[in-house]
């Protein structure tokens, strides 16, 4: 059996058998294939072995291999840092991004959408780290964040995206996971227009078990999936 076949085997048995524990729905979990850095061979693999979902983090990166692949039947979502001045690229080719932390970007998202009639689904970004080199908006401005994206009509918010500081350990990423599902029900039950809090993407490689009792709807995965990076 070809090794990335193999790894998504084990990882979508790995993901049933968490969620079963803690009795959530396999099916309501997305695992997210982070293709950055892998080259298109290595993301064909990925999708014969039957990856649906595509995660990238830089756009020009991500554009080329989303033509050259063309295949519509596959969902890319943007998880990378994303500069306003690139949003109309992310607009055009991604169905979901991960990253928005700013009301600036959020409206520059919001106007490149408008242009060609869509409605761009999007995640809030937390810095739940608190990490200077990461992303993200503070914790507590977060609802603040969720309320003044919500009067934006091209949006639509569908939940929230973190990630915990670096750990081999992946319990101690376990606060961080429920932080984080903490701040996705706060911004919930204020009911904003245009947002509905189903989504909560957190976990990677190493944690993504974790994550998932924790309440993780989509799982972030590259290196257990497709190797190391090129």
């Amino acid at each position: 059996m070809d090794q990335i076949k193999k790894n998504f085997t084990g990882i979508k048995n790995e993901l049933a058998n968490t969620a079963e524990k803690v009795k959530r729905n396999p099916d309501e979990i997305t695992i997210i294939g982070v293709s950055k850095k892998q080259n298109i061979q290595t993301i064909y693999k990925g999708i014969q072995a039957g990856v649906k979902t595509l995660g990238e983090n830089y756009i020009q990166e991500a554009v080329e291999k989303i033509k050259l692949i063309n295949n519509a039947s596959l969902s890319w979502h943007f998880i990378g840092h994303l500069q306003s001045n690139k949003a109309k690229l992310a607009v055009k080719y991604f169905d979901l991004i991960h990253s928005v932390d700013t009301l600036k970007l959020a409206k520059e998202i919001d106007k490149q959408a408008e242009k060609i009639s869509k409605i761009q689904t999007i995640l809030i970004q937390i810095n739940i780290s608190e990490e200077s080199s990461k992303s993200g908006i503070d914790s507590d401005k977060a609802c603040k964040l969720a309320e003044e994206i919500s009067l934006l009509k091209n949006i639509k918010v569908k939940g929230i995206m973190g990630m915990p500081p670096f750990t081999s350990d992946p319990e101690k990423a376990r606060p961080f996971f429920k932080k984080l599902k903490k701040i996705k029900d706060d911004i919930e039950i204020q009911n904003f227009p245009l947002i509905s809090m189903t989504h909560l993407s957190m976990g990677m490689s190493q944690d993504f078990n974790v994550a998932i009792e924790e309440g993780a709807t989509m799982v972030r995965i590259g290196t257990k999936l497709f190797g190391q990076r090129q």
